[in-house]
């Protein structure tokens, strides 16, 4: 499942829209059942062909459009002239949604879940259980450590005294009206994250009652231990 771009990125990437000329060149580009070339670009808008070449970049290094080359003319070998750089729709795509949301994620595992019933003739929920723990481990290993991790993924942790509680719920809208099964989703998303970030001094625990999510993460007793007897062996 592929990670999404930092939120500051995708905010950039939408911002950038705000210009009109540059969404006048989105627009063209992306409605094009043909990749679009700087001259087109230029002739369909008007601008100078500088100008249309500027925003074009743009747009591409934001990752809203794709960027091909190809010989216009058809010719190949020595004399053909060099390939024109040409704009095409991106096969990305980028969402920002405040506070910080990830449907798209909850839909791969909704889906995969249930590929993963249809194939092995588990229950659907038990299904979701384990693609939501597998995508977590694969995320939290990514991410390294489990506060990073948690952060990536939108769950905004935040101190509880010794403990962590998450500020917000990636899957806000589907969880006040499908509760349990979405709750259920994040607590093995979450247990996944801390598992794959090789965190082994905190228990994710479920608490309905804990910040804008059902999770508590607390610390072991082993690592709580060790913080309360840290410094006594000192001569």
């Amino acid at each position: 499942m592929e990670q999404r771009p930092p939120l500051p990125d995708r905010v950039s990437a939408v911002t950038a829209l705000a210009d009109p000329a540059r969404l006048t060149l989105y627009e063209l580009v992306t409605r094009s059942a043909d990749p679009v070339s700087r001259d087109t670009a230029a002739d369909a808008t008007g601008l100078s062909r500088s100008t249309a070449s500027f925003h074009l970049e743009r747009l591409a290094a934001l990752g809203l459009v794709d960027v091909e080359f190809r010989r216009l003319s058809g010719k190949t070998g020595p004399g053909a002239g060099r390939p024109a750089k040409l704009y095409r729709r991106a096969t990305g795509e980028v969402s920002v949604s405040l506070p910080e949301r990830h449907y798209d994620l909850a839909g791969d595992l909704l889906a995969a879940a249930i590929e993963e019933s249809i194939q092995s003739g588990l229950p659907v929920r038990e299904a979701l259980r384990s693609v939501a723990g597998e995508a977590g481990r694969n995320r939290g290993a990514e991410a390294e450590t489990l506060p990073r991790a948690l952060e990536e993924n939108g769950f905004e942790p935040c101190a509880d005294g010794n403990d962590l509680v998450l500020g917000n719920c990636p899957f806000h809208r589907l969880a006040e009206n499908h509760t349990d099964l979405v709750c259920e989703l994040n607590f093995e998303l979450v247990r996944g994250l801390a598992e794959g970030a090789g965190d082994a001094e905190h228990i994710v625990r479920s608490d309905p009652g804990a910040g804008r999510c059902c999770i508590r993460i607390s610390r072991s007793a082993a690592s709580a231990g060790e913080v309360e007897t840290g410094g006594s062996d000192e001569a």
